[in-house]
């Protein structure tokens, strides 16, 4: 059997260019063992209750919620209708934007493309579904929907970017934004005022937890994924508040 060498991998390549693919190379293998550490872990807990705790004691911006998810019906930028019941035996991870956005929706955009890439380098990927929902559908057409995901290396293998339907008021997923616990209002300039958060959703519809802002740790949010996709359960609600409040 021939092998290679990391040397011969990268020969006949300018340093630069060597560095950067060796850098993006040592990233993926150092994200890999973390999850196959923290997949360990988590595969012996008993509950979903016992994985929050777990994950909660070292991310502060993971919430964990039970509640039924709010429902919507949206169209995609060609024109098909998704409901939330069309993605049921899928766990869902969902965020809103708007992309004339100037700062932080971009960011947000490509943090969710690299929580994308762990999951889909792993058997979940047919089992989670990315939604991205546009909150101003008035300028972001099917067009300008199409370019956005590759613009910002999101793979529409199991990847879905929503709008309104032709039937529904403007400002329809600004109030879905605002089921979901946070507000994305509009401004005299056309601007958004909005907080940032990522949504999931597991496979039975169930809203199961918030991470908040951008700096949360990818490998946590793909472990708790993880424990969804294995059928990880809670045996009892909640029934408790926690400190985080709606934005």
């Amino acid at each position: 059997m021939t092998t290679y060498s990391l040397g011969a991998f990268f020969h006949g390549l300018p340093d630069a260019l060597v560095a950067g693919k060796a850098m993006r190379l040592l990233a993926r293998l150092m994200a890999a063992l973390a999850l196959i550490a923290t997949f360990a872990t988590t595969a012996s807990a008993h509950s979903l209750d016992e994985v929050e705790a777990m994950i909660g004691g070292t991310e502060k911006y993971f919430q964990p919620i039970d509640k039924p998810a709010p429902d919507f019906t949206l169209r995609t930028a060609d024109g098909g209708a998704v409901r939330l019941a069309d993605l049921r035996g899928k766990v869902i991870i969902l965020h809103f934007i708007y992309t004339s956005c100037p700062d932080v929706c971009p960011l947000h955009a490509e943090k969710i493309a690299e929580v994308q890439k762990l999951v889909n380098d792993t058997p979940m990927k047919d089992r989670v579904t990315f939604v991205t929902v546009t909150t101003d559908p008035s300028n972001d057409t099917a067009e300008v929907m199409r370019a956005y995901g590759p613009a910002h290396g999101l793979d529409p293998a199991n990847w879905l970017f929503l709008t309104t339907t032709a039937d529904e008021p403007e400002d329809t997923t600004r109030k879905l934004a605002e089921s979901f616990g946070h507000k994305f209002a509009k401004t005299d300039d056309g601007y958004q005022m909005h907080g940032i958060v990522t949504h999931v959703i597991d496979q039975d519809g169930n809203w199961t937890a918030n991470l908040h802002g951008l700096k949360f740790d990818p490998v946590n949010l793909v472990t708790f994924v993880n424990a969804l996709t294995n059928g990880t359960t809670r045996p009892h609600e909640h029934g408790k508040d926690n400190w985080w409040e709606p934005f």
